[in-house]
């Protein structure tokens, strides 16, 4: 994997900046959000019309979110805690991946 980046999990949405968008994501609208074992996985949608989660600019700096209350509540992640996940690029999954976060090993997690 290379390239790193920090996402949060926060009251059912994916948080990240605009950079992480830019080096990842640049110009695509949607991405699908899998569970593989304990690791969160992004993968880039080329087409909106194949289906995904919408991604929002959310802050004046160009912040991002990708709201997914749905999908995380699915997988044992409630709205009422917050936590910060390190991703990286896994160009054998064509994905940016956070490793544990369904575990939460190597993501910090509070309480909101």
């Amino acid at each position: 994997m290379t390239g790193t980046a920090v996402l949060v999990i926060r009251r059912g949405a994916l948080h990240f900046s605009r950079e992480i968008y830019e080096r990842f994501f640049n110009s695509l609208d949607t991405v699908v959000l899998l569970r593989d074992g304990d690791d969160l996985v992004m993968l880039p949608v080329l087409n909106r019309a194949a289906g995904g989660y919408i991604i929002k600019v959310s802050t004046s700096a160009g912040g991002r979110v990708v709201t997914a209350a749905d999908f995380f509540r699915d997988n044992g992640i409630e709205d009422s805690v917050e936590i910060t996940l390190l991703a990286a690029w896994d160009k054998d999954r064509a994905a940016l991946v956070a490793g544990q976060a369904f575990g939460c090993q190597l993501g910090l997690q509070t309480e909101m």
